[in-house]
């Protein structure tokens, strides 16, 4: 099976088409090497996936050429401990974070001009 059609099935992206362009992309890799969207995976292939929501490391259990429910993508794969851990600290870590917010865009609202009336008067 395809590994691009697999990831779209275990649900680690929403379209084929980022799929595609992720493999494109290298950050898929299948034993430490990048792989094409074309590139054959079978049970007991590992593979190593960076998206959005983190980068997993998971081993292929089962193949499926539809995209069912998540209950059922999350039987395809199986993630490893050390990815597990990985991304619970890197979780971790962002919510500890400071927020950061970006500046308001645009003229002060009347709330804002009164505060910074206020802070000028002291």
């Amino acid at each position: 099976m395809r590994v691009d059609k697999w990831l779209w099935a275990a649900r680690f992206y929403r379209t084929r088409a980022l799929a595609v362009k992720s493999c494109e992309l290298g950050r898929v890799e299948l034993s430490g090497q990048a792989v094409k969207p074309a590139r054959e995976v079978r049970p007991g292939d590992l593979l190593r996936i960076r998206t959005e929501g983190g980068d997993y490391e998971v081993e292929v259990v089962a193949l499926s050429e539809v995209r069912g429910p998540a209950t059922v993508a999350q039987t395809l794969y199986r993630e490893t401990e050390a990815s597990r851990a990985r991304r619970a600290l890197v979780a971790e870590q962002r919510r500890l974070e400071p927020q950061v917010f970006a500046a308001a865009s645009g003229r002060p609202t009347k709330k804002d001009r009164r505060e910074m009336a206020r802070l000028r008067e002291r």
